[in-house]
C-alpha cells in the first residue's frame, strides 16, 4: 500500500510482500505533499500576494465587486467538493448558526472588504507589515476574552509591535503622529487587522469539524454577507466591473489566497502541527513588501525598513521570549 511519508519519514513508500519490503520513491507530487515548509512558504506568498492584489486591482476591479466575486466563485467550487462533509457535520453547523455567520463576517467579509478598500489610500507595502501585526492583536484580543496572562515580555512585544504599526501609518513622520493625520487606508488595514484577530481568537470555540468543512461554511456565508456590500456600491455607482487585469487579479485571489492556500496551510498543520505551521505566517509581512517592490515598482522606504523591524521584533518578543515554558 503507498503512503505519503511523515515529516521524518525518509523519501520512500515500501510495497509489502510476503518476502520483503521494497522501497519505492515518492512521486513528484506525494513528496509536494508530504512537505510541511514548502506547503507553508507556498502558503504564506499568496497570503502576501494578496495584499499585493488589492493594490494592483485599483482601477481594475473595486473593493466590492472584488469581495463579492472572491467568495461567489470559492462557492460555486468549495460546497460541491464538500457536498458529503457538510451534510454528515450540518447538525453541528446548524445548532452554531450565529457563530459561524459572525465568523464569516470578520474573518472573511470585512477583512477582505477593508484590505481592498485600504489600497484606494495607501500602498501594498503598507499593507503588508501592518497585517503582520495581526498576532499581537491576537494576544492582546485573547487577553480580554479568556484573560489569557500576559507577561512583561509579551507586554513589551505588544508595545514594540504597535509602535512599529505606528511608524507605517505615518509613514516615519513625528509631526503625523503628533497630529493624529493618518492616511485612511493605513486606518482601513488596522480596522481589517482588528476584525482578522476577533477572528483567530473565536476560532478556538469552533464546533469540532474537519478545516475544510468550516472553512466552506463561513466562505458561504461570507459570499453571503458581501451582496449587500455590493449593491450597495452599484447604488452609489461605484462598482468597478473587471477589466481583462481585473479578471486575472480575481483568477488569482480566488485560487490562491481563497482555495489553494487553505488545502496547503491545513495540510501542513496535519503534517507538523499548528505551533510550528503557525510561525510561517510571520512571513506574510516579510514577502508582501518583496512583492510590491519587484510586481508594482513601489519604492520600500527607510521607515519601511524599520516598521518591519519592530513588527517583526515584537512578535518574537511576544511569541517565543515571552511565551512562558511548557
Amino acid at each position: 500500500m503507498v503512503q505519503a511519508r511523515r515529516p521524518n519519514a525518509p523519501r520512500h513508500v515500501t510495497l509489502c510482500s510476503s518476502d520483503q519490503a521494497i522501497p519505492l520513491p515518492l512521486s513528484l507530487p506525494q513528496r509536494f505533499w508530504a512537505n510541511a515548509y514548502l506547503l507553508l512558504t507556498l502558503t504564506t506568498l499568496m497570503w502576501a500576494g494578496n495584499a499585493v492584489a488589492s493594490r494592483a486591482a485599483v482601477g481594475e476591479i473595486s473593493p466590492m465587486a472584488l469581495t463579492s466575486l472572491r467568495w461567489i466563485f470559492v462557492c460555486a467550487v468549495m460546497p460541491w467538493l464538500m457536498r458529503r462533509e457538510l451534510a454528515a457535520h450540518w447538525p453541528a453547523l446548524k445548532a452554531r448558526w450565529g457563530f459561524i455567520l459572525a465568523m464569516g463576517a470578520m474573518g472573511f467579509t470585512a477583512f477582505n472588504a477593508l484590505m481592498y478598500l485600504a489600497a484606494y489610500s495607501t500602498s501594498a507595502i503598507n499593507i503588508g507589515i501592518l497585517q503582520g501585526s495581526i498576532p499581537v492583536f491576537v494576544l492582546v484580543g485573547a487577553f480580554f476574552v479568556y484573560r489569557t496572562p500576559i507577561g512583561p515580555l509579551q507586554a513589551l512585544g505588544v508595545f514594540v509591535t504597535l509602535l512599529g504599526v505606528a511608524v507605517t501609518a505615518s509613514r516615519g513622520d513625528v509631526a503625523v503622529l503628533a497630529n493624529v493625520a493618518f492616511a485612511a487606508g493605513d486606518l482601513w488595514m488596522i480596522l481589517a487587522c482588528v476584525f482578522y484577530a476577533g477572528y483567530t481568537v473565536a476560532i478556538r470555540k469552533r464546533p469540532p469539524m474537519p478545516g475544510l468543512v468550516f472553512f466552506t461554511a463561513i466562505a458561504c456565508v461570507a459570499c453571503v454577507i458581501s451582496l449587500p456590500l455590493l449593491a450597495l456600491e452599484v447604488a452609489t455607482g461605484n462598482v468597478v466591473w473587471p477589466t481583462p487585469k481585473g479578471w486575472l487579479i480575481l483568477a488569482f485571489v480566488v485560487l490562491g489566497p481563497s482555495i489553494a492556500s487553505q488545502l496547503f496551510f491545513l495540510r501542513a498543520v496535519e503534517l507538523i502541527g499548528p505551533g510550528r505551521a503557525g510561525v510561517f505566517v510571520n512571513l506574510v509581512p516579510v514577502f508582501a513588501p518583496v512583492l510590491a517592490v519587484f510586481l508594482l515598482g513601489e519604492p520600500f522606504g527607510l521607515y519601511h525598513a524599520l516598521a518591519l523591524v519592530l513588527v517583526l521584533g515584537g512578535i518574537l518578543i511576544a511569541e517565543r521570549l515571552g511565551k512562558p515554558a511548557g
